[in-house]
């Protein structure tokens, strides 16, 4: 399977639309009673009505979701190839942002952080472009628009603004006009939310929308380790990944080890921002696929012994599939 992907013929795509399918075969044989989709959070349903909560059915629930991975992995893996991050251009990346968006039963539902990562691999694409750009100033004003809409979607989105400085850090001498742009391109899209609530006098409401950025990070989670043992391959592919990228790190080239810190920081970010979102599900965690994704292809890029990586791929799946069934 891995060294079918390590090249780019088309007939790929056809196997990857299978692959999607199969990933989902344990939620479209078990049906859930009941699904709901929010599409906007509370204080963006007043701007833009859109009701799409019980527009859907539960098997088009489903299958709108399978196509929007499938889409979404199309584009991630095209970023991929075109900045280089890969030993050379595959469907790898794709491969495993459609493998790591059927960790868990959550993941194959319509979500908030489903549709969000559409803008996540939008914004990717743009950081990786800012170290190629002379001036990178209307570059962080976009990516600051993109986390506001993000952020009107799902709130905890709004966490990736750190993403801006780090990635200036990362890959930019300092310009104060740069470091403000993201803000000013984020600060525009809210100046006319409030805009909204003050023309229908309801500003207080407006100024609770940043209530949860005070939470308090919880110094105890509650967690079924049993729900979570399919992680554990993933991990062991992070680990081997890890060491491969440190073993190549000072032979590659200079944008690429930027680019692997900055996805590092991106996948951190993208887990802890849970805290802002007090009744935050598994789906949340979506947000770290994209990142999490091209570090695991990384590992089979580079890998050497076929009997390896191919039995590691195959526990992963099988250890999916086992764990969405049971």
């Amino acid at each position: 399977m891995i060294n079918q992907f390590r090249n780019l013929n088309p007939v790929n795509l056809v196997i990857l639309a299978a692959y999607t399918i199969f990933m989902r075969l344990a939620i479209f044989i078990n049906l859930p009673d009941q699904l709901n989709f929010e599409f906007l959070e509370p204080y963006a349903k007043l701007l833009v009505q859109i009701p799409l909560e019980n527009s859907f059915s539960i098997t088009a629930n489903l299958f709108l979701a399978a196509v929007i991975t499938f889409v979404q992995a199309i584009l991630f893996n095209r970023i991929v190839n075109n900045h280089g991050l890969l030993a050379k251009p595959s469907y790898l990346s794709a491969l495993l942002y459609i493998t790591g968006a059927s960790l868990f039963t959550q993941f194959l539902i319509l979500s908030p952080p489903l549709i969000c990562n559409f803008l996540l691999i939008w914004i990717m694409d743009k950081f990786l472009k800012i170290g190629k750009t002379p001036n990178a100033m209307m570059t962080m004003f976009d990516i600051g628009m993109i986390i506001a809409l993000g952020t009107l979607i799902y709130f905890p989105f709004i966490v990736l603004l750190a993403m801006l400085w780090l990635s200036l850090l990362l890959y930019r001498s300092f310009s104060w006009r740069e470091w403000i742009a993201g803000i000013i391109g984020f600060l525009t899209i809210f100046f006319f939310i409030a805009v909204f609530y003050y023309w229908n006098d309801n500003i207080t409401q407006f100024y609770r929308i940043w209530r949860p950025l005070v939470n308090k990070f919880p110094s105890n989670l509650k967690i079924n380790f049993n729900d979570y043992l399919v992680l554990m391959p993933v991990s062991v592919i992070i680990i081997l990944a890890t060491l491969q990228l440190r073993e190549n790190f000072f032979r590659s080239f200079i944008s690429t080890r930027k680019a692997f810190q900055m996805l590092f920081f991106m996948f951190i970010i993208a887990i802890i921002s849970f805290y802002t979102k007090p009744d935050f599900r598994v789906y949340h965690f979506l947000l770290s696929v994209p990142p999490g994704a091209v570090l695991l292809a990384y590992y089979f890029s580079n890998a050497k012994k076929r009997w390896f990586y191919e039995s590691l791929f195959a526990v992963l799946v099988l250890s999916i599939q086992y764990f969405l069934f049971v």
